[in-house]
């Protein structure tokens, strides 16, 4: 059964990285829709829920009342059961999300879930077999007290690079900005897409999308300046 019987589709971030990314992978994806983004589900109007097929909310984000925040979901939920609800949760919502949005018309994803699970949950629509995804199955690899790859994989130069192409920037804007050729941001943007085993841009800028790499390059004000970019020259940091 296909999942676009009304063409519109809703995207919730209130992360506005990850909300632009999610809008390009429905506009590239799936273009018979019509798309709209909003940053919570206080923002939507009945006639957006009444009109919708599929919404993808993001809820990785830091909630002062995360309970709250998972109930209103659930009241939405137990109005409109013709909408398809694809939830991107973080682990550490993740107990909650089981408590309130399990439900056959929703879909439970990893906040680092690759572009192509988010796709096909969406082309599967209330059909799709694996309510929960396995990212959210499966052991954390950082539980082992291991630190996270990227932060020792990554050179700061690397990280500078992915994170202005996270904030829109171009190869030639970049180069002009950090007093480089085009060159050397190429080959420093390759080199870091080759050290997360990242291939092709897509997958770099979903990952640059994800909760891991937006706090990886701090392009959440919420994580606060790490000391790194604090020493980097003022002209560099472009805090939004």
């Amino acid at each position: 059964m296909s999942p676009v019987k009304g063409k519109f589709g809703i995207v919730i971030s209130k992360i506005p990285v990850m909300q632009t990314g999610l809008v390009g992978v429905m506009t590239n994806h799936f273009p018979e829709y019509d798309v709209v983004s909003s940053r919570s589900q206080d923002e939507l109007t009945l006639q957006q829920l009444n009109r919708a097929s599929v919404v993808v909310a993001d809820i990785s984000g830091d909630y002062v009342d995360p309970r709250g925040a998972l109930e209103h979901y659930y009241l939405l939920l137990s109005q409109y059961r013709d909408i398809h609800w694809i939830f991107l949760v973080s682990r550490a919502l993740y107990p909650l999300a089981v408590e309130f949005l399990v439900r056959p018309e929703s879909t439970l994803l990893s906040d680092m879930e690759p572009i192509e699970g988010v796709v096909n949950a969406i082309r599967a629509g209330s059909e799709y077999s694996d309510r929960i995804s396995q990212a959210l199955l499966s052991p954390d690899p950082r539980n082992g007290g291991e630190e996270y790859k990227a932060s020792i994989m990554l050179t700061l130069s690397e990280r500078k690079v992915l994170r202005l192409l996270g904030k829109g920037w171009g190869i030639n804007q970049i180069a002009t900005l950090l007093k480089k050729s085009n060159k050397t941001v190429s080959a420093q943007k390759n080199s870091a897409m080759r050290r997360l085993s990242l291939h092709g841009n897509a997958e770099m800028y979903a990952w640059i999308n994800s909760t891991q790499g937006m706090r990886e390059l701090n392009l959440i004000s919420a994580y606060g300046e790490q000391k790194e970019w604090k020493q980097m020259p003022q002209e560099e940091i472009l805090l939004s």
